[in-house]
């Protein structure tokens, strides 16, 4: 097969011209999901095949080489990325299957210093984050919101909390499956991406407690409770910072999520909120009700599963249950930890990284070269069989499984290691969907790549200089409000963010970064994440009426990041930057 270089102008000669028909796979995927509202997958698919007559017909890449490199892209959807995210959501099934989930709720429940409304900012915000770094894809949407209305928050205000909890984590969340997608379609190195990106986030996470309280209860919520939500969200803010600049970025969410609920553990011995009887008036008999009858339900819309109250009902907590409760997140840290950073006797990263396999893609490697004629490194597929985080959770889930069959309290928290594993199974099964949207989306984001249609729409956005950099977060919030995943916005402007860079004279480390950032608050206004939530409160049909709620916190915080990141690439901020 003939060598393919990619061009920025094959249409008409004309970059822009280039670009604006490069636009029309993006174009497809947007209008089918966001206004015809077909279903993700098939939007997906029907952006595929767009993106590869484009890629055939007007970048003139050959039909082969077009459909090789969307089987690549798509086998990388599958492993590692879909991989991560089934493991993430397994390992929380575990939890649920062997009923500790409900001992987790119980802790939530007795810590917040007896204030409603911070029982609620930690479980919205910090057990928030935590799902989000595990299982995301409405996870924590779904399960959070049951929570808040059995702590007693009217169903609207509950459903806007939770969408607004669940955007300081999203960068990092599935064990940081966003960074690494990115890093992987763009030949960046993950840990600089994810650098920045700690340098970012970190600010919204230091004042969404807070808005979290103004959701809440109004002005007399930040007036009583102002202090805690302040500690929390700097302590989460610290933590995301540290753990993401020199720890182990895939565990940025759940080391900081810990760090924030701790914090405040310790805080609420030192300090006590004010109005705490009152705000539980004010917040109404019928929304307690109403979360008494959500917090005994199985609920198995969306994609989680709550379990049942009954099933831990006799006895209440114990230092053990509540250890064993906690035991997956600690484990997971500790895995991981292991695994990036043991280095007496054997060093464990490199040993790892080492069994990773390199597969130059057939024929692709060898066709697809650049203008000087040696083959790109995308085209390299990188097998990590031992190094995923997909293959450390799966690990992590089959300890936890064994250690919750050896103590089961007298059977009242039964679950073998059998069922553990039979569970896989059922999580492919159920997350069958969303990981035909993935698989699509990255085949889709390859061939775009490949073929020169990224590089055109990169080159054309980069005419307008460094104000590029103001622009790039809005990609991602695009990109992620209406796909529902940050993932998914990195697999389309990813690669698009760096050569738009490359090409104004802007890092492309903070342009990536930025996409990644921006992404995070246009999941609150996803219309997958609006619909989770909508259900997980009986609101169903009334999404519409819970985007008006949150659409303005949305469109403040991306301004806030569209001016950090414009002011990060210039000498104002720039000295933030690693």
């Amino acid at each position: 097969m003939d060598h393919f270089t990619p061009t920025t102008d094959p249409v008409l000669n004309s970059v822009a011209w280039s670009a604006i028909v490069g636009l029309l796979p993006l174009l497809t995927f947007f209008i089918l999901l966001a206004v015809v509202k077909t279903k993700a997958h098939v939007a997906g698919a029907a952006a595929l095949l767009v993106a590869l007559f484009v890629g055939i017909a007007a970048f003139h890449m050959p039909a082969g080489l077009a459909i090789l490199s969307a089987t690549q892209g798509g086998v990388f959807g599958a492993f590692p990325v879909l991989w991560i995210v089934v493991m993430a959501v397994w390992l929380y099934q575990v939890t649920v299957l062997s009923g500790r989930f409900e001992d987790l709720r119980r802790v939530f429940d007795a810590i917040g210093g007896g204030d409603v409304r911070l029982q609620a900012v930690l479980v919205a915000f910090c057990f928030g984050g935590l799902l989000e770094a595990l299982a995301g894809f409405g996870a924590p949407v779904a399960i959070t919101a049951t929570m808040l209305l059995a702590l007693g928050l009217p169903p609207l205000r509950a459903a806007a909390a939770v969408l607004v909890a669940n955007t300081a984590p999203v960068a990092f969340g599935a064990m940081a499956i966003p960074i690494t997608t990115a890093a992987g379609l763009t030949g960046l190195h993950a840990t600089d991406v994810a650098s920045i990106v700690g340098r970012q986030a970190p600010l919204l996470a230091t004042f969404v407690p807070l808005i979290l309280l103004f959701i809440i209860d109004g002005r007399r919520g930040l007036k009583d409770c102002w202090p805690a939500a302040l500690v929390v969200g700097a302590s989460f803010a610290v933590a995301q910072f540290l753990c993401s600049n020199y720890f182990s970025y895939e565990l940025t969410d759940i080391l900081a999520s810990l760090v924030g609920l701790g914090a405040a553990v310790v805080f609420f011995r030192l300090w006590k909120p004010k109005g705490s009887e009152a705000a539980r008036g004010r917040l109404g008999d019928a929304a307690v009700a109403a979360g008494t009858a959500a917090g005994g339900r199985d609920d198995h819309r969306g994609n989680a599963t709550v379990a049942t109250v009954e099933k831990t009902a006799d006895g209440g907590l114990t230092p053990s249950r509540t250890w064993l409760a906690l035991f997956p997140y600690f484990l997971v840290i500790v895995v991981f930890g292991i695994a990036k950073l043991w280095k007496l006797g054997v060093d464990l990263p490199a040993f790892l990284a080492a069994t990773d396999v390199k597969i130059p893609w057939p024929i692709l490697h060898d066709a697809l070269v650049n203008a000087e004629g040696k083959p790109v490194s995308s085209t390299v597929y990188s097998f990590q069989w031992l190094s995923s985080p997909g293959t450390l959770l799966l690990i992590t889930g089959l300890l936890v499984a064994l250690v919750y069959s050896k103590y089961d309290d007298g059977g009242r928290f039964r679950l073998s290691v059998g069922d553990a594993v039979l569970e896989i199974g059922r999580t492919i099964v159920k997350m069958r969907w969303a990981g035909l949207t993935i698989i699509t989306v990255l085949a889709l984001a390859y061939v775009m790549n490949n073929s020169g249609q990224t590089v055109s729409i990169g080159t054309w956005l980069a005419g307008t200089g460094s104000f590029f950099a103001f622009l790039s977060p809005v990609l991602g919030w695009l990109g992620t409000a209406v796909t529902g995943s940050d993932t998914s916005a990195n697999a389309l402007f990813a690669k698009l963010q760096q050569t738009a860079g490359m090409k104004a004279g802007i890092d492309p480390n903070l342009l990536v970064a930025a996409n990644t950032s921006g992404g995070v608050v246009g999941k609150l206004i996803s219309p997958q994440n609006l619909a989770i939530a909508a259900t997980a409160v009986n609101m169903d049909g009334q999404e519409s009426v819970i985007l008006r709620k949150v659409v303005g916190w949305s469109v403040a915080l991306l301004l806030v990041l569209c001016t950090l990141a414009f002011l990060q690439s210039t000498p104002v901020l720039g000295w933030m930057l690693p």
